[in-house]
């Protein structure tokens, strides 16, 4: 198993994770859930460190793909740009997460301020995370970029 399959077996879990996780802190305030909450923040660190996974192999990965025929080095450079700025955003999350559970565990008067940031941080990390992979897709799957008109066009030879 070379850089570029550990990449494709790892780089969807930064990108899904925090969406759940979303979802995860958004039924924690609706429900009035701390137990919830403390959930959705060990899941934002969980898409930290998977995103952590994600850019170490993106490098191996990068080496290999960039050495095939008819894949574009601009594709694969704003690729590496936008998941850059997608990590930073990421990890800053699982930071501002880890600080939310602290506080929440330790019942801090102003855990639930923290936990309003991290919803909100998370919000830019999701969607800098489809950006990301968005130009990640880009590299392989041109399909992705093309408008059907829903017709489909047969050979009749």
């Amino acid at each position: 198993m070379n850089q570029a399959h550990v990449h494709l077996l790892v780089n969807h879990f930064p990108i899904i994770v925090p969406i759940i996780s979303f979802i995860v802190v958004v039924t924690g305030f609706a429900f009035k859930s701390e137990l919830v909450k403390r959930i959705a923040f060990g899941l934002f660190i969980l898409g930290a460190l998977f995103t952590l996974t994600a850019m170490q192999s993106g490098e191996g990965a990068e080496e290999i793909v960039e050495e095939m025929v008819g894949i574009s080095h601009d594709v694969i450079h704003e690729h590496e740009e936008s998941a850059e700025t997608f990590a930073i955003l990421s990890y800053i999350l699982g930071l501002l997460s880890a600080t939310a559970l602290w506080a929440s565990w330790k019942k801090k008067t102003w855990s639930n301020y923290v936990a309003y940031l991290v919803v909100v941080a998370s919000l830019g990390v999701i969607s800098q995370a489809h950006r990301a992979g968005k130009s990640g897709g880009d590299i392989r799957h041109p399909e992705i970029n093309q408008t059907f008109s829903g017709e489909h066009e047969e050979n009749h030879e």
